[in-house]
């Protein structure tokens, strides 16, 4: 079922598991379970790797620990391409050598698989079958349930099924996941083998169970010399173990992602997770804890197989009776953090099989707690859905729209045609823009965000530590915790457990346990080595050394202490501080909203003028319109009266002040009407030839009678080297001058008007000068501005 869905929905065990019973926090206790698996099966093969290095090369096995664990990293660092060519390329090679061995044993000892059948073991006590050893070979077999994880890891990069390939399909499915226990169980046998032959060529047992001496028994009888048994037999570990760890490295670096992304909403890349993984693995080996290592795998082995088997259990059973949400949801946005379904279900069972595990239960518990661990996972889960109906799968429902939808596949050849190239599908699918990293992902990579308003990539939605899942509040792990604790514990007690101290004692309970488990492993470990050493009083040095434990374990718990309060007095200071910036983002979003509304009053005002200015242009038109319908009849009757060649001299003066007044009069009209052709963006000049001095000399006289009606002198001293015509707007050329002069005039009660007029280098320089009172400086720089005017 794990390969099944991994490969149908693209996703790794992490992923898988968050959708099955575990939720967004919940995964994260077994993306750390599998992370630790990972990096002991590292150290493990390094190893191994590094003996067969000390065994051909006579490298320390310090330097050879360092080798095998730094060769890897640049080769998974490449991604899966790399892994994947290294696997195809040195699979031949590795077959080869695999089985060749097995082929020359089988010839030179015929008899071996019933001399191995007979072999009583190491005590001589088990000639036959016997229940107990079989629990306990079946455990350390069921413990390698855990590789399903690494399967998946490339079973996510399964084309999907295609129309009349399901078959095909699921047999690729079943030899790239489950298909590897046949394999591992002959690999397992062949090992027993291969070490019953070891022992019987009189190899002490604990170097028979080096897969290096192992092998170069098999290979001696190959070749003649032993240099080339140990050459091949190098060869081949070193071949061997590089393509276990490659992937060891791989799925530990995303383990160790996952955990950390979710943990510290930080994510520095792949990279730094698998120097980390590596780095881990090393330390370990050089430590030499392997002996160690064997007691915490048998230990460690039922919590994962009880984290499998509530999986397998959720898909096989949950799913298919309706108590689970069919399909998988992996995104933050959708999932609640704590699923009590496969975290309950985990729990119980790892807490019964290790209880199993050291003996509590009785000796055949004891054989047989893989598989307790198996059938309590695989039964508690499924109850724990039907109890809770469910509701904890899912914090609200996934967002179903047409911009979600995804358009079905669409073919470029026939859908039912056969052996047709995978190349000719062309799957189109919605794709939609992360408002976060602005990079574009399916529709089922995204969720939308009630914080950032728009789409989010699942990617963003991990890291993202802002948003206080707004989507979700209610499914934080904290008010689950709070919900749990108030109907747990009386009020009273709740209020005092719901503090910084309570926090604080919460951790201490986590930590102090797990600080006894590593000192007690090591101080075994120690003790073991302390019983191989010749001391003539070795129960003396014993308690020196449990005293030396007890010393530290307690120097390291006040440690502890002092970073938990610190832990817990940081998250307070940044819950504050976070608080703090959502109330200012709240004042902000407030401030904002007031100046859009704001912004949207004067844009009405703006549009309200807009039109008033508008009417304002459409009156000044008519107005003028009406203005000039008169006006054309005094200037017609002008024009006829200044023709007619009978009237006195005086009265056709007369008239030609007349007809010069009713012109200024019209040019004015247009002057208004450009006012409105301005705020239109329609004002346009009409340059043409104009007899400039022809042009001054109007303006002088019509100047001049205004003058000398209020009895001033009027001087014009105009260059008589002006141009005969220059190219100008006539009618805006008279209105200037006549407007500045005619302030001269209308401003100067005694006195003179001078208007002087020079040419030079094709400039016209026009100086306009008055005896009157002048312009006050505080006005001089309103000269320039539109409609002022002196008062």
């Amino acid at each position: 079922p794990i390969s099944v869905y991994a490969a149908r929905h693209c996703l790794d065990m992490d992923l898988l598991t968050r959708g099955a019973g575990f939720g967004y926090i919940g995964s994260t206790i077994t993306s750390l379970i599998y992370a630790s698996f990972t990096f002991i099966f590292f150290a493990l093969e390094a190893a191994i790797m590094a003996y067969a290095l000390e065994l051909a090369f006579d490298i320390p096995p310090a330097w050879g620990y360092l080798i095998c664990a730094l060769i890897v990293v640049p080769l998974v660092t490449h991604g899966v391409t790399i892994i994947s060519r290294l696997q195809l390329i040195t699979q031949p090679l590795w077959l080869v050598m695999l089985v060749l061995p097995f082929v020359y044993v089988f010839k030179e000892h015929p008899d071996i698989l019933r001399e191995l059948s007979a072999y009583p073991g190491v005590s001589g006590t088990h000639a036959g079958f016997d229940l107990m050893s079989f629990g306990s070979a079946m455990t350390v077999g069921i413990a390698l349930i855990t590789q399903m994880g690494e399967q998946a890891d490339y079973l996510r990069f399964m084309p999907e099924c295609r129309t009349g390939h399901r078959a095909r399909w699921l047999a690729a499915v079943f030899v790239g996941g489950p298909g590897w226990v046949i394999p591992g169980v002959l690999k397992m046998l062949g090992g027993a083998l291969l070490a019953y032959l070891a022992i019987s060529y009189s190899v002490p047992v604990d170097r028979a169970l080096d897969p290096n001496q192992m092998y170069l028994v098999a290979w001696e009888k190959i070749f003649p010399h032993q240099a080339w048994a140990i050459a091949a037999v190098a060869l081949f570990v070193v071949v061997s173990q590089l393509k276990i760890n490659v992937t060891n490295a791989y799925a530990g670096s995303l383990a160790w992602s996952n955990f950390f992304a979710r943990v510290t909403h930080s994510h520095p890349g792949r990279v730094v997770w698998v120097v980390f993984n590596a780095v881990i693995a090393l330390l370990l080996m050089e430590l030499n804890l392997f002996q160690a290592l064997g007691k915490v795998l048998g230990l460690y082995s039922n919590i994962a197989i009880a984290w499998i088997m509530a999986v397998v259990a959720d898909l096989v059973v949950s799913k298919p009776m309706g108590w689970s949400p069919k399909g998988i949801e992996f995104k933050r946005a959708y999932l609640y953090d704590v699923n009590p379904v496969g975290v309950g279900a985990m729990g119980l069972a790892s807490l019964i099989s290790v209880l199993a595990y050291v003996g509590w239960l009785g000796d055949m518990a004891q054989a047989f707690s893989a598989v307790i661990a198996m059938v309590v996972a695989f039964v508690t889960a499924p109850a724990i859905a039907w109890a809770t109906k469910g509701r904890y799968y899912l914090a609200r429902s996934p967002l179903k729209s047409p911009q979600m939808a995804r358009p079905p596949f669409v073919h470029d050849a026939p859908a039912e045609a056969e052996g047709a190239p995978l190349s000719k599908v062309i799957r189109l699918r919605a794709l939609h823009r992360c408002t976060v990293c602005e990079r574009e992902y399916e529709a089922d990579d995204v969720a939308h965000c009630p914080a950032y308003q728009g789409f989010i990539c699942s990617l963003c939605c991990s890291l993202d530590a802002r948003c206080q899942d707004l989507c979700k509040p209610q499914a934080r792990w904290a008010e689950q915790w709070r919900g749990l604790g108030r109907r747990l514990m009386p009020e009273f007690i709740w209020r005092r457990m719901d503090t910084e101290l309570g926090q604080f004692m919460l951790i201490m309970l986590l930590l102090a346990p797990l600080l006894a488990g590593v000192f007690g492993l090591v101080y075994q470990q120690q003790m073991r080595d302390l019983d191989v050493l010749d001391l003539t009083n070795t129960g003396a040095a014993a308690e020196m050394l449990r005293g030396a434990f007890v010393k530290v374990f307690t120097a390291l718990l006040l440690v502890a202490g002092v970073v938990a309060w610190w832990v817990v007095l940081t998250h307070k200071s940044r819950q504050v501080a976070q608080e703090e910036s959502n109330r200012q983002t709240h004042l902000l979003v407030r401030e904002i909203e007031s100046h859009r509304i704001t912004d949207e009053k004067l844009q009405q005002a703006k549009q309200t003028a807009e039109q008033a200015n508008q009417a304002k242009s459409r009156y000044i038109t008519t107005i003028s319109h009406e203005l000039r319908t008169p006006l054309n009849g005094i200037l017609g009757y002008a024009q006829l009266l200044d023709e007619d060649h009978q009237l006195p001299e005086h009265v056709k003066h007369a008239v030609g002040v007349i007809k010069r007044g009713g012109d200024h009069l019209l040019s004015l009209i247009e002057g208004t009407l450009d006012i409105a052709r301005i705020e239109s963006g329609k004002l346009t000049l009409d340059v043409k030839p104009v007899r400039l001095g022809d042009l001054l000399q109007q303006i002088t006289g019509l100047i001049e009678n205004e003058a000398r009606a209020k009895q001033l002198q009027f001087h014009a001293d105009i260059d008589p080297a002006l141009p005969e015509a220059v190219r100008a707007d006539e009618r805006r050329v008279r209105q200037i001058l006549i407007n500045v002069l005619g302030n001269a005039v209308k401003f100067t009660s005694t006195g003179q008007v001078t208007f002087k007029v020079r040419y030079a280098r094709e400039i016209a320089q026009i100086d306009i000068t008055d005896t009157g009172p002048g312009i006050a400086q505080a006005e001089l720089d309103k000269i320039f501005e539109p409609f002022a005017r002196r008062r």
